[in-house]
Order: C-alpha cells, then structure tokens, then sequence
C-alpha cells in the first residue's frame, strides 16, 4: 500500500506520516529530506530551485519499496494535482493500493503559532516563514481522508488512518 501525506508546512503531517508509520512498520519517504540532501551535495547556488527532483526521487524509492511489498508513507505537501497524479501513477504500476491523506489545521492562529514555533525539521534548513505558507500555490484535493490536526490529536489522526487500512 501507498499511503500519501500531503498539506501545508506545520500543518501536522509529517508528525502524523511518522507516527503512522512506526504503527504500521512503513517505509517513511519524506520529500524534503530528499530534497535537502540532493541541494547539499550539488553546486546549486542558495535559494535555487532544484524542480522536481526531490519528487522524482521519492517516486522511484516508493517503487522499488512496493515491489519489494512494502507498505510506503511519502510525506509532503503535494501542492498540486501533478505531483498527486505522479504517486497515484506509481501505485498503479506497482499494483498496489493507495491512499491519499490531506492534513490541514482549520484554525489559522492555531496553524501559525505551530509554523512559527517549531524547530526545523532538517539540520540546515529554515521552515518556511507564516507569509511563505500563506501564498504558497496550493490547488483543492479530493484526498481519500482529510484530517484537521486543529480537531484531532495525533494519536487520533493516525487512528483515523488505521481505520481505512
């Protein structure tokens, strides 16, 4: 199974996606850890954009662990209907099942003290500031589940995942 976490930073998701997965035994794929390490060991100037790479990357590793019959949690923001597709495109082509998680936090005072409190994630890289969030592109999804971490607790949230399983 291919269960995919997706929703703005200091939404909840990552907590959620690696709770879920130490539940389940998962392979826990995290976009942004990709994406730090392939900007570290290349000679990408500060704040250029390495595209989809970080994507790309994910895509191939959540392959190969399905073949091998794993179950793979990808966690990232999964912005857009694209970078959905692409995932929805690997559970196909692995023949296996598939979820899609949105993770939001409906409360915005409640969103941005978790963005603007919490400690980066990634050894080296800044969280994104509350203005980068807010105008961050962010298309409407149709996930599977959406939780709202303002609501549910973690425990809770992941609770709610395990349902679907």
């Amino acid at each position: 199974m291919l269960i995919v976490f997706g929703g703005l930073p200091g939404s909840g998701k990552s907590a959620i996606a690696q709770a879920l997965a130490r539940r389940i035994g998962a392979c826990y794929l995290r976009v942004d850890t990709i994406e730090e390490a392939i900007v570290s060991s290349s000679p990408l100037t500060e704040g250029q954009n390495i595209g989809p790479a970080g994507y790309v990357a994910v895509y191939g590793l959540a392959a190969d662990n399905l073949r091998l019959g794993r179950a793979v949690i990808a966690d990232s923001v999964n912005p857009i209907e694209t970078t959905r597709a692409a995932f929805r495109d690997v559970a196909l082509e692995t023949g296996s099942n598939f979820l899609e998680v949105e993770v939001v936090c409906s409360d915005a005072t409640t969103h941005r003290y978790r963005a603007e409190t919490r400690s980066p994630p990634i050894e080296g890289r800044a969280n994104p500031t509350w203005a980068e969030i807010q105008e961050r592109d962010y298309e409407p999804w149709s996930a599977d589940l959406r939780l709202d971490t303002f609501l549910l607790s973690i425990e809770e949230s992941v609770a709610e995942v395990t349902k679907l399983l």
